[in-house]
C-alpha cells in the first residue's frame, strides 16, 4: 500500500494541477448541444478555453458570466441571468452547464436560488436544461470536476423513477482520464457483445476531431439528452475509474441500475475483467476478433518486456490515470520510482509505488533526480523537466499541445495496451541508442 504524502510548499513550481471547473467544462463537452459557461471572471474563461483549444485543436464552445469588480461585490445574480438569455438566442443550446470559480465560491453564490428566480422570471427557459455545479478552482482538480458533473447530471437528468429493464441496454460512466479515442474503443468493445452504450459523457463523439457538416455555436455529438434520461431502463452501469464510483452509485441507490466499477482498462487483466463482465451481462461469447486482440497483446507483451524491465520511471497524473499507467508500468516489469498526482482518492493507496505525493512537477522533478529514473510519464508540461533530467517524456493526460492527434490515442482495451507496450518501448529503446539508424549500422 502506497504511502500518501502531502507536502506543505508556500507555492507550487510548475504545476501539475488542472483546475476543478475546466474538469466540469470538459464534461459538459460531452453532451450533445452544450454549452459549457464559467460563473466567473472573463480571465478565468480564457486559460481554460487557451488549455482546450491547444489540446484537442477544436473550436471549444465556451462562454463566461464576465463578473467584474461591482458584480463582484454585489453579486452575480443578474450577470448569470443575462449570460443564459444570451447563449440562448445565439448560440441555442439543449443545455447550459454551469461551473462555478473561485470568484463566486468565495463570495457564496446560491447558485439554486438564483436558477429558481431566473427560470421564474423566464418561462420561455422551461425546455432548456440548466445545469450548475459547484467546482471551486481552489480546492480539488480537474478530475473532481469532472465527477461533480457527472453526478450531477446523473441526478438532475435520468429519468427518477427506476424505468422497465432493457437487457440489452448498458450505462458507461467515462472518466477524465480516456481520451476520446479510449472512448471510442469501448464503446465498440461493448456493442461487438450486442449491447447499446449509453456513454456519458460522450466525447468521443464530439471532440473526436470530425469535421461536422454545419457550423453551430455549441458541442456537436456526443451524449444526448433523452438518452440520458432512460439510462434508469439499463440493465447495469459500468463505471471506468474510481471517480466514477459516486455516480455509479448514485444511479444504483435512485434508479436501481447495478453498478460494477472498473478502476482501469489498461493491462491484460485489467481488459480480461472488463470482457468477463461484458460476457456475462450480455449472455454471449467473447467474439473472435476480441480473443485475437488478447492474444496479439500477450505477444506483444513478450516482446516489449526486455525494454520495461527494472527500469524506473516517474509518473506524474490525474489519480486514475496515474493508477492506470503505474500498473500497467508494473505489470511490465518497470519500477515506479517516483509517483505524483493533483488530488487526493482512494485509488491512491493502491498505486504500486512506495509513496505518492500530492504535488507538482517539482516534486517528481527532484523524486526522479533522487531515483535516477529513466523515464517520465506525464502531461505535455513536463518537457523542460525531461530535457534537464536527460531522459525521455511520455506524454499522458491533459493537456497534451506540442503533440498532433491527442485525441485519438487510445491505450485501453487490448489493442490500446498493445500498442502502449510499442510506443514506450520504442522510446525507451531509442533513448538507449538501439532504434538509431548508427545503432543499426555497428550491429
Amino acid at each position: 500500500m502506497a504511502e500518501i504524502i502531502q507536502p506543505r510548499k508556500a507555492c507550487s513550481i510548475n504545476p501539475l494541477r488542472m483546475s476543478q471547473p475546466l474538469g466540469g467544462a470538459m464534461a459538459f463537452m460531452g453532451l450533445d448541444g452544450a454549452m459549457p459557461l464559467f460563473h466567473g471572471s472573463q480571465g478565468c474563461t480564457a486559460f481554460g478555453l487557451v488549455l482546450l483549444v491547444r489540446h484537442f485543436r477544436e473550436p471549444i464552445p465556451f462562454q463566461t458570466t464576465a463578473m467584474n469588480e461591482v458584480t463582484t461585490i454585489l453579486g452575480g445574480h443578474d450577470n448569470l441571468e443575462q449570460a443564459i438569455l444570451n447563449i440562448r438566442g445565439r448560440a441555442k443550446p439543449a443545455i447550459i452547464g454551469i461551473c462555478t470559480t473561485g470568484l463566486v465560491e468565495t463570495r457564496g453564490e446560491d447558485m439554486k436560488g438564483d436558477l429558481k428566480l431566473i427560470r421564474a422570471r423566464h418561462p420561455e427557459l422551461a425546455d432548456l436544461a440548466l445545469v450548475a455545479v459547484n467546482t471551486p478552482d481552489f480546492e480539488g482538480a480537474l478530475q473532481d470536476g469532472w465527477a461533480k458533473v457527472v453526478t450531477a447530471l446523473v441526478e438532475q437528468l435520468v429519468d427518477p423513477e427506476p424505468g422497465p429493464r432493457q437487457p440489452d441496454l448498458v450505462n458507461v460512466l467515462a472518466g477524465c482520464h480516456l481520451t476520446p479515442g479510449d472512448v471510442e474503443e469501448v464503446r465498440a468493445i461493448v456493442e461487438s457483445f450486442g449491447l447499446e452504450a449509453i456513454v456519458l459523457p460522450d466525447i468521443g463523439g464530439s471532440l473526436d476531431g470530425h469535421v461536422p457538416a454545419d457550423w453551430a455555436g455549441h458541442t456537436q455529438g456526443g451524449t444526448g439528452l433523452a438518452d440520458i434520461a432512460r439510462m434508469n431502463r439499463a440493465c447495469a452501469t459500468l463505471a471506468l475509474g474510481e471517480q466514477m464510483r459516486p455516480a455509479a452509485e448514485l444511479l444504483e441507490t435512485t434508479r436501481g441500475v447495478p453498478a460494477r466499477m472498473f478502476d482501469r482498462l489498461t493491462g491484460l487483466g485489467a481488459v480480461d475483467a472488463f470482457i468477463a463482465a461484458l460476457a456475462e451481462i450480455s449472455g454471449r461469447p467473447v467474439p473472435a476478433v476480441l480473443r485475437r486482440q488478447r492474444s496479439q497483446l500477450q505477444d506483444a507483451m513478450l516482446d516489449g518486456h526486455f525494454q520495461f524491465g527494472r527500469r524506473r520511471v516517474a509518473v506524474a497524473a490525474e489519480p486514475d490515470l496515474l493508477f492506470a499507467m503505474t500498473s500497467f508500468l508494473a505489470e511490465m516489469g518497470a519500477e515506479v520510482a517516483a509517483a505524483v498526482t493533483s488530488t487526493t482518492s482512494p485509488v491512491l493507496a493502491r498505486v504500486p509505488a512506495a509513496r505518492v505525493v500530492v504535488g507538482d512537477l517539482d516534486d517528481l522533478e527532484q523524486a526522479a533526480m533522487a531515483t535516477r529514473c529513466e523515464l517520465v510519464v506525464t502531461h505535455s508540461h513536463g518537457r523542460q523537466m525531461a530535457s534537464r533530467l536527460g531522459i525521455p517524456l511520455f506524454r499522458a493526460g491533459f493537456p497534451m499541445f506540442d503533440r498532433v492527434g491527442a485525441a485519438h490515442r487510445v491505450s485501453v482495451g487490448y489493442r490500446g495496451t498493445r500498442d502502449l507496450v510499442f510506443e514506450i518501448a520504442n522510446l525507451l529503446l531509442d533513448a538507449a541508442g538501439e532504434g538509431s539508424h548508427a545503432a543499426a549500422q555497428a550491429h
